[in-house]
């Protein structure tokens, strides 16, 4: 399929409505968006299982082309993946498409997979970072990981909105998922003000906290 028959197939299916209220999400102006929803976004990027190199090759000029990308990347084995997650991670300029870009072959090969999560989390770009931090959010919030966990998030750049965001928001899932070392990592002041208290706000928006907990938590905000 030539580029310009599958934009003709995604502008098929646009809806324009929903193109206003996602350029009002993304908060950048200079992102294209056609306006096509993520489901459909979704059964898109799976028709392209085996012919991944056949989207490789379109160009990102468009949100979701490389919204759809990233899903079908999503879908490849983990050696594949390896092969072209250094293309991949660069073409993340939202919230929106790092935060969906989630693959599943990182779940059987955690320990394999960090260098590249160290790799990104050192990056002085906001959404590799940002991606470092949504995978280890994802995959990674586990017992044996919390120590690697803390150790790359105190080394990150969080001076930026979005890795700052998405810092509060892993370190808010290991409160409530493993309080006391949360709470400790919290109490040795790593994180930055505002990183500190929008992960507690996070936690405190959690229904999976005690009250108790939430009203220590709110009195450690700096």
């Amino acid at each position: 399929m030539s580029y310009r028959e599958f934009l003709n197939g995604l502008y098929s299916v646009r809806d324009e409505k929903y193109r206003d209220f996602q350029k009002k999400l993304l908060k950048n102006d200079s992102i294209n968006v056609i306006g096509v929803k993520v489901p459909t976004l979704r059964k898109i990027a799976a028709k392209y299982d085996g012919r991944f190199d056949e989207l490789l090759a379109y160009p990102d000029e468009f949100y979701e082309v490389t919204f759809i990308k990233l899903c079908a990347a999503s879908r490849l084995p983990y050696g594949k993946f390896t092969d072209v997650v250094d293309k991949l991670v660069p073409l993340i300029d939202n919230w929106a498409t790092c935060d969906c870009f989630t693959p599943a072959c990182i779940a059987d090969n955690k320990a394999d997979f960090l260098p590249f999560i160290r790799k990104y989390a050192a990056s002085d770009k906001e959404f590799h970072i940002r991606f470092a931090l949504t995978t280890l959010l994802h995959f990674y919030v586990e017992s044996e990981y919390l120590e690697t966990v803390f150790s790359i998030v105190e080394r990150c750049d969080t001076s930026c909105y979005y890795a700052s965001t998405a810092a509060a928001w892993l370190i808010a899932e290991t409160l409530v998922k493993y309080y006391d070392a949360g709470k400790s990592f919290l109490l040795d002041h790593s994180l930055d003000k505002r990183t500190h208290n929008l992960a507690i706000r996070k936690a405190c928006e959690s229904f999976r906290l005690s009250n108790d907990r939430k009203n220590y938590l709110k009195g450690i905000k700096r």
